[in-house]
């Protein structure tokens, strides 16, 4: 069967736009720059209360996207959960995560889902509709060897990662070595921008820390900033355009990315891509992927005084951060979006 028409499926959170996001977008791009008749599918999803995940998973499932206008669709792309609840004849999931709380996060301050016996059965019905589901698709590969793993321990299922670059990776380009390591993500609990800008403390001046992102965490990342005596030191620049971004990366002395048991953390291969190593902890997922202690970046626990010792150490070796830089956009540069089509359209 020859593949014309694609759906692409998205969780869609209204008035968020994260990694998920710009992912389903440049997937619709590139498969309309091979030709392909490419649309979108978004459904809103809230996964609070708890009773309401059932029900947006219901939601995908009572879709039947094998045809649209009186048109077949050839091949349904899900992505992140619920998308691959929908129903097709040929679906392919490329997935991003399920709904982690009930997974890898359950039981950490990361997740609303506890050991009680509500929550328990909530998560096994999750589980068990998720080995089902996935277990529907012609193909399943995910966005990292991180998320792979998890699929298997926890649903028995097998996949092929297929990692893809980053949206300004035609963009970024080494520059010098600044007065600045830079953070760039969400400001949220699990990203743990807060450990960055207290680690700050213990990095003598005049070296500095950029934040880029907004998030609900922002009064407690700048509180943090006050309390370690460092606000002279840390600039919040919000939300960023392209442009700025890519000339922040391109005059950093480095990328600091410590979230917690990431699913890939695309910001380490455009860090990479514009020639800077990584500062990441070892329990941060995906980004070990790609960060090799002291070959591509530093590894540390995630802990304050490690960290701050670890982007000292870069502040006062500008030899090794170039080493490590090269060494990671040695890494990154092969990372192209073909291998992800030919997979997902040519083996679908």
């Amino acid at each position: 069967m020859s593949i014309r028409t694609v759906l692409v499926c998205e969780t869609q959170v209204p008035f968020v736009r994260g990694g998920a996001e710009l992912l389903v977008q440049q997937l619709v791009d590139q498969l309309r720059r091979r030709g392909f008749e490419t649309d979108r599918v978004a459904v809103p999803f809230k996964w609070y209360p708890k009773d309401e995940i059932l029900a947006h998973a219901a939601a995908w499932r009572l879709l039947d996207l094998s045809e649209s206008n009186g048109r077949a669709v050839d091949l349904l792309i899900a992505t992140k959960f619920p998308t691959y609840f929908a129903r097709h004849p040929r679906k392919v999931c490329w997935l991003v995560h399920q709904h982690r709380a009930a997974y890898e996060l359950a039981g950490t301050p990361y997740s609303d889902f506890g050991h009680d016996e509500r929550d328990v059965g909530l998560k096994d019905r999750l589980l068990a509709l998720d080995e089902q589901m996935l277990g529907e698709c012609a193909a399943r590969y995910t966005i990292s060897r991180t998320v792979t793993d998890r699929l298997r321990r926890y649903n028995g299922l097998d996949s092929m990662p297929l990692y893809h670059p980053p949206l300004l990776a035609d963009r970024l380009t080494p520059g010098d070595y600044g007065p600045y390591v830079l953070s760039v993500a969400r400001l949220e609990g699990n990203k743990r921008v807060d450990l960055i800008v207290r680690a700050m403390a213990a990095v003598p001046p005049p070296l500095a820390l950029v934040v880029v992102g907004e998030g609900s965490h922002r009064p407690h990342v700048e509180r943090a900033a006050e309390e370690a005596g460092v606000a002279d030191r840390v600039r919040f620049a919000g939300a960023v355009d392209d442009d700025d971004l890519v000339a922040l990366y391109r005059d950093a002395l480095a990328l600091v990315y410590v979230p917690y048991d990431e699913d890939y953390g695309l910001v380490t291969l455009e860090a990479f891509l514009a020639g800077k190593p990584v500062v990441t902890a070892r329990d941060s997922g995906g980004t070990l992927e790609f960060v090799h202690d002291d070959v591509s970046g530093l590894v540390v626990e995630p802990d304050i005084a490690q960290l701050g010792a670890a982007i000292a150490a870069l502040a006062a070796d500008r030899t090794r951060v170039r080493r490590l830089g090269e060494a990671g956009r040695a890494i990154a540069l092969p990372i192209t979006w073909d291998t992800v089509i030919e997979r997902l359209v040519g083996r679908a």
